[in-house]
């Protein structure tokens, strides 16, 4: 950990925190670089070079303070169908300008880069600087920055029952034997702890088809806040806010006791 590069803002949070219960693995929701440029009479690009901006200035934070793993949602597969071609390949080139200019400085920081999604079927330009980015960062030991790109829920999960499928008929197994750790293994993310916290900015109550597998005891924090204005310090304060919840997956808090003997009756409103 670097916690002496932290700015004094971020200290000061970071000091309200207990460091033994960090969070994992956090995942955001990237979410209004296009309201950020419209509240302020701008082309949507600028909200998307400035959300770039966020995406490295929280990533060094999450390397300084030791978190092993951020996992970013950049491009949908729905982005990659529905948005305007124009505004798709902007962000594409956009892509291939992030990993070039701040390939460096994720060495600097020990962060080590990796993607989940329909990556094949990205441009082939784009694909290579990916490569070229994963391949320089992949002997870093700090925290592993995997951006969502061409990335669904659902299709990861029809690619995980494809990949499944194929290996059942290729040893002969019955559907009967199919566990829970069979699906995961064919998920983009099994090489990573499920998320222990998901970030959504920009006030969204939606998860937007991301990480719908993997998030089933996930802790959720929604920020106003748009992703180009988001910063370490923010994700932080969400953290903060995480260190105070009970996560009890399904079973009793510690407060929770045994159970009351005589538990009030449920009561039913009137229509």
């Amino acid at each position: 950990m670097r916690i002496q590069e932290l700015t004094a803002e971020e200290r000061a949070v970071y000091a309200t925190l207990k460091p033994e219960r960090l969070p994992e693995h956090v995942a955001i929701i990237m979410d209004g670089n296009g309201r950020w440029a419209g509240h302020r009479s701008l082309k949507r690009f600028l909200g998307h070079q400035q959300g770039a901006k966020s995406v490295q200035l929280v990533t060094e934070t999450a390397s300084r303070i030791g978190l092993p793993w951020l996992t970013l949602y950049a491009f949908s597969l729905e982005n990659n169908l529905r948005r305007p071609r124009s505004e798709v390949n902007f962000l594409m080139r956009l892509l291939r300008s992030y990993l070039e200019s701040n390939v460096q400085r994720m060495m600097d920081n020990n962060v080590r880069m990796r993607y989940i999604g329909r990556i094949h079927e990205l441009p082939p330009e784009v694909q290579e600087k990916m490569h070229w980015a994963e391949e320089t960062t992949a002997r870093n030991t700090g925290t592993t920055l995997t951006l969502a790109l061409n990335y669904g829920g659902r299709s990861e999960l029809v690619d995980a029952f494809r990949g499944l499928a194929a290996e059942m008929k290729q040893k002969d197994l019955s559907p009967e034997r199919i566990t829970e750790e069979d699906i995961h293994r064919h998920l983009y993310t099994a090489h990573m702890p499920d998320p222990d916290l998901l970030i959504r900015t920009s006030g969204e109550m939606r998860l937007s088809n991301y990480l719908l597998w993997q998030i089933a005891y996930t802790e959720i924090f929604v920020t106003e806040r748009l992703w180009p204005d988001f910063r370490g310090i923010h994700m932080l304060e969400a953290i903060a806010d995480f260190q105070r919840r009970e996560r009890r997956y399904g079973g009793l808090g510690e407060s929770g006791g045994e159970g009351s003997e005589d538990p009030e009756p449920v009561k039913i409103a009137a229509h």
